[in-house]
């Protein structure tokens, strides 16, 4: 078995990368997702709007390899302003769980000075693992 390459319905094509790679051992590991809906278009500039959406695109990602936000097992986080994440705490916690439930992955996050979207206020990565049949 080899790896499949995951591309939730309806949204727009990758250019030079893949959403998801659902590897053959179950493994899925979910590309770099921004706050942009899935025409690759930026509707917020916004923090809190921007990390729901980028994990909102985590979740499609998942759901379109067949699994659900508890096979999610690590998040890395890219953000570009720590003191506005920080500041922010109250909210970012609200909307996590409200997308991602109460399940709470391996997490890392970044400081970063940018990301190649120059709309882009953060970046999140994720694995996932979902088993796969032959």
């Amino acid at each position: 078995m080899t790896s499949t390459i995951i591309q939730p319905n309806g949204w727009a094509p990758a250019k030079g990368y893949a959403n998801g790679v659902h590897a053959a051992d179950g493994t899925l590991y979910v590309g770099g997702q921004i706050g942009w809906n899935a025409a690759q278009e930026f509707e917020s500039h916004d923090f809190i709007e921007q990390m729901e959406q980028a994990l909102m695109n985590i979740l499609d990602v998942v759901k379109a390899a067949g699994g659900t936000a508890t096979d999610i097992t690590r998040l890395t986080w890219f953000v570009i302003n720590k003191k506005e994440y920080a500041a922010r705490q109250r909210e970012v916690g609200d909307v996590y769980r409200r997308v991602l439930g109460r399940h709470f992955p391996a997490m890392s996050m970044l400081v970063v000075a940018g990301l190649v979207e120059d709309d882009a206020l953060l970046e999140i990565e994720a694995t996932a693992f979902i088993a796969r049949s032959e």
